[in-house]
């Protein structure tokens, strides 16, 4: 008789509760990784926080002044007070965890972290993380008033739900510049996987980024280990094989997908299957067919070609013809480097650019002008 895989989700859900519940009260050692974060913003987060830390990576370090950061399972809030220092006054923080207990503790810190830094910015709500849209908190105040006794009452609760996702949606489309976690997509249930990567993308502004610690296999988990409780809950079985992870990451839309980093030391081994902790970037590009700036990118190498997310290919040495969007893309990480930028000798106003038609060669004549010909000695100027 085949095991009711909604049973196995339920019973690993509850182990995650309840295990993240006792580690906001007493530190374990086996929830987390080794992760040297930089000290300096360490000094001013409570030692409780610091203690009851659980992840694989140190997202944190994408960061920028000013940047609008949601941490996806933040915890007991370290990433979430390490960025909002780094995001500094004029940026914004928001946490979102599920477990109660890891939020009174994140939200019993943040007074003190605020008064350290002389600024506060950082605030922590309850929601899962597959469904960003719906306040827990918001709910819990709803079913006070209007308590679900029966089947007959839970229409209501689903309109109240849909209602608040609608209506006072927690965390709105595209409001978000960085989105980071560290060592929980792994403990969503597989049947929300695909929830989970589109909420992340909704919720992004274009071109913003995600950077994202967590466990990946390096073969498929076989199903009697993901219906382990113990296993799942531990950031082990319920981890995305290595690949897949980033098919799904492409499958909801993003892209300058990289692996940021890699350790080559599994966290666990569980019946010969590795388990080892990654840091993958990725960005919410800009789909549309974008301006042509009579931009071109030529590829240093060292491979002979190179093949983008849109399936258009550079050839070593070719100047190559791109949008103006894919220009920017394409200077900045994680390609920044990889291409030799060539902007038009007179720069084309935005309001007089066509639509960008296809990646093809780009005439060195289009980007100097046609009409370009100037003549300078050789030691003149840019010489050596």
């Amino acid at each position: 008789m085949r095991s009711d895989p909604r049973a196995s989700d339920t019973n690993t859900e509850s182990a995650v509760r309840e295990r993240y519940s006792a580690a906001a009260r007493a530190k374990e050692v086996a929830l987390c990784c080794p992760v040297d974060y930089d000290p300096q913003y360490l000094k001013l987060i409570p030692q409780e926080v610091l203690e009851r830390d659980y992840g694989c990576g140190d997202p944190s370090r994408f960061v920028r002044e000013g940047d609008v950061v949601l941490d996806l399972g933040s915890g007991a809030g370290k990433i979430c007070f390490i960025a909002a220092q780094i995001a500094g006054p004029k940026g914004a923080v928001i946490g979102v965890d599920l477990n109660e207990e890891m939020l009174r503790l994140a939200r019993a810190s943040a007074p003190q972290v605020a008064e350290a830094l002389g600024y506060a910015n950082v605030e922590f709500h309850r929601a899962r993380i597959q469904d960003l849209a719906l306040d827990l908190d918001a709910l819990d105040s709803w079913l006070v008033e209007h308590p679900v006794r029966g089947v007959a009452e839970l229409a209501a609760l689903e309109e109240a739900s849909e209602k608040l996702r609608r209506e006072s949606t927690l965390i709105a489309d595209a409001s978000v510049d960085l989105v980071v976690s560290s060592c929980v997509l792994n403990l969503v249930r597989e049947l929300d996987r695909v929830q989970l990567m589109e909420e992340i993308f909704r919720v992004l502004k274009v071109g913003g980024c995600i950077a994202i610690s967590d466990i990946v296999s390096d073969e498929p988990v076989p199903d009697d280990l993901k219906a382990d409780p113990e296993l799942w809950s531990g950031c082990v079985s319920g981890a995305f094989q290595e690949l897949e992870f980033l098919l799904a990451l492409e499958a909801a839309g993003f892209r300058s997908i990289a692996l940021d980093k890699w350790e080559t030391e599994p966290f666990a081994v569980v019946e010969g299957i590795e388990f080892r902790s990654i840091t993958v970037t990725a960005r919410k590009a800009d789909v549309g067919p974008g301006r042509d700036a009579n931009q071109a990118l030529l590829y240093r190498g060292p491979w002979k070609a190179v093949e983008d997310e849109w399936g258009n290919r550079f050839v070593r040495g070719e100047r190559t013809a791109v949008s103006a969007m894919a220009f920017q893309t394409l200077r900045d990480a994680p390609y920044g480097g990889e291409f030799v930028e060539i902007p038009p000798r007179v720069s084309v106003p935005e309001e007089e650019q066509p639509d960008f038609e296809s990646v093809r060669l780009r005439d060195p004549r289009e980007t100097k002008g046609a009409g370009y010909r100037a003549t300078r000695k050789p030691g003149q100027k840019g010489c050596c």
